[in-house]
């Protein structure tokens, strides 16, 4: 099995995930299987169903995240220093058509998240993005076609 690099806070968020689906999840899909089951015919019981359903789902989920935990080489991005971009590097770009400013942190994969800034370290702009440093240009692929950015700036640390 390969090792998944991942940041501290990425670890610990799934730690908690974990735990919370093990300690209480868990506890409200049984209680919920015990109210739909003491309302008798379960063929045709849609909240034994759902709740059965919810079970499912959690458990994989479970077996996920303790996959993922088990892999994980967790990396102290706020160790790490330098002026190329690696992983844990929170990169800020700029879009040379439109000049709009984007900061990226370049994570593992299970914390990605682009919507807040995190990008997975398998994505296309974080693979362009590695060993490069301010001053330089990237070419990224994206589905909506290809984009330039200028690297300013290079920072790790938190």
């Amino acid at each position: 099995m390969d090792k998944v690099p991942i940041t501290v806070r990425g670890f610990a968020a799934l730690e908690e995930e974990l735990k919370h689906r093990q300690q209480v999840e868990r506890q409200r899909i049984i209680q919920a299987i015990a109210e739909a089951r003491a309302l008798g015919d379960l063929s045709e019981n849609a909240e034994y169903h759902a709740a059965k359903e919810a079970q499912s789902h959690n458990e994989g989920r479970v077996l996920e995240l303790e996959s993922m935990i088990s892999r994980a080489e967790i990396i102290d991005v706020s160790k790490l220093s330098g002026n190329k971009i690696k992983f844990g590097a929170t990169v800020k770009l700029v879009d040379e058509d439109t000049e709009e400013e984007k900061t990226y942190q370049i994570v593992g994969e299970p914390e990605a998240d682009v919507r807040s800034g995190r990008v997975s370290i398998t994505s296309p702009i974080a693979r362009a993005l590695i060993g490069k440093g301010v001053g330089d240009t990237v070419e990224v692929t994206t589905p909506g076609g290809g984009k330039s950015y200028e690297v300013v700036g290079v920072q790790y640390g938190g």
